[in-house]
């Protein structure tokens, strides 16, 4: 007889391997790609280190590389993303190294982020800039052999940015959070809708007809908005960007700051890329019964801090849902641990949208391959040809045809002589 941990273990794999093959099934994109670069062994000889969501698409992404003839180490850039069925699957059936684990303590995060750098990576793959960080500062022994980095994520390249604009980035790194065809897609409609399936998940409460507060008006803010918008609620954006706050004005959002929205909210979801945007002050203005949510990189968005100190108690009541009850007897709800809610309590962005952003990431990795040596170090848009590639990859996935300007029409537009 088998013993019960071997057929935990084999169930989970199995679970693992379904996940990752329907992603696989649904990444036209990517899969296009992929099957160039295998056949060319694009990334033959390369160490490529990884800290992504380690869920399912993020599987594909990492097998491509590791397919196209690169050794991949594989962690979570968060301690709450993890899909553990699919790192036990990346190691046991894919052979692929993969170190992330759900509900990783500090230390052990940081750990695994370690042993990705063990392997004295060529290339590093980053969401929100832990690695990086970690080359620059703990792992400086790391740095000669590094030749180039893609991040991600937002709150990444803000970090990568400042450490450019100080001086202190020693090699190229590809932003292909600003792609088009990343933050147009992944940012709006990829955070919109897994927003809401990781609160849908945690509280199971319904959206419609209640005061949802908006913190951000960034492509994720407005992906939040317009799905919460669409589920019936009342939504109010609040922004420190004028611009961006007349654009949610004009869409047909309220807008008012965070001490005056929070007074009325039902739920408060923040998805800035700064710290503290929720406060004590904040949580001490809100009504009975208001949920907090994160959609942001990091857990520091909403002060888990000050729910502490102004709780009399708190437990946890659901799964990814813990119960602060404050000294007047108001209860608030944070859910996910302040982590980003849609992959700590739901199953992240929809395969779709990921494989644009994947379909990016694995051309830009080829990209600094060729280029590396001949860039300095700093932060780099995405070549606006590898954005245009991947959507015309994609339109034919779906389907759709588009016009082609005439050679009258391409002269026109590139003549400044022809008037009224």
């Amino acid at each position: 007889m088998r013993p019960a941990g071997s057929m935990a273990k084999k169930e989970l794999v199995d679970k693992g391997v379904k996940r990752i093959e329907w992603a696989r099934t649904h990444m036209k994109v990517l899969e296009s790609i992929r099957e160039r670069l295998v056949r060319e062994q694009a990334f033959e000889g390369l160490k490529v280190g990884m800290a992504l969501h380690t869920e399912a698409k993020t599987a594909v992404l990492a097998l491509t590389i590791q397919e196209a003839g690169a050794e991949v180490r594989l962690t979570s850039c968060n301690p709450l993303s993890t899909d553990d069925s699919v790192a036990v699957a990346l190691n046991e059936e894919y052979g692929l190294t993969t170190y992330a684990k759900k509900g990783q303590n500090n230390a052990e995060y940081y750990k695994s982020l370690n042993k990705v750098l063990d392997m004295g990576p060529d290339y590093v793959i980053d969401d929100g800039a832990d690695l990086i960080f970690l080359l620059h500062t703990k792992r400086k022994e790391m740095l000669p052999k590094v030749k180039g980095a893609n991040e991600e994520t937002t709150t990444g390249v803000m970090r990568l940015r400042a450490m450019a604009q100080q001086g202190e980035l020693k090699f190229p790194v590809m932003s292909v959070n600003d792609a088009y065809m990343k933050y147009l897609f992944d940012n709006r409609y990829g955070t919109g809708q897994s927003t809401m399936d990781g609160f849908m998940a945690a509280t199971n409460l319904v959206i419609a007809g209640k005061n949802f507060v908006v913190a951000g008006y960034g492509w994720c803010g407005r992906g939040i908005a317009m799905r919460a918008k669409g589920m019936g609620a009342d939504v109010t954006v609040c922004e420190v960007d004028p611009v961006r706050a007349i654009e949610a004005k004009l869409d047909g959002f309220a807008v008012m700051p965070m001490s005056r929205a929070v007074r009325s909210a039902d739920i408060a979801i923040s998805a800035t890329g700064c710290k503290d945007v929720v406060t004590a002050e904040d949580i001490r203005a809100m009504k009975d019964g208001c949920v907090l949510a994160n959609s942001g990189h990091f857990d520091n968005e909403i002060s888990k801090a000050a729910l502490l100190k102004l709780a009399k108690k708190h437990s946890k009541v659901r799964d990814s849902v813990e119960e602060f009850v404050l000294r007047d007897g108001r209860r608030v709800y944070l859910l996910a641990e302040g982590r980003l809610v849609n992959l700590a309590a739901g199953q992240g962005h929809p395969v779709e949208i990921m494989d644009m952003s994947f379909a990016i990431q694995a051309l830009c990795l080829e990209y600094l391959d060729f280029s590396a040596q001949t860039l300095e170090p700093d932060v780099y848009d995405v070549p606006d040809y590898l954005d245009d590639r991947v959507a015309r990859l994609k339109l034919q996935t779906m389907g759709v045809k588009i016009d082609k300007l005439s050679k009258e029409q391409q002269a026109y537009v590139r003549n400044w002589r022809e008037g009224t």
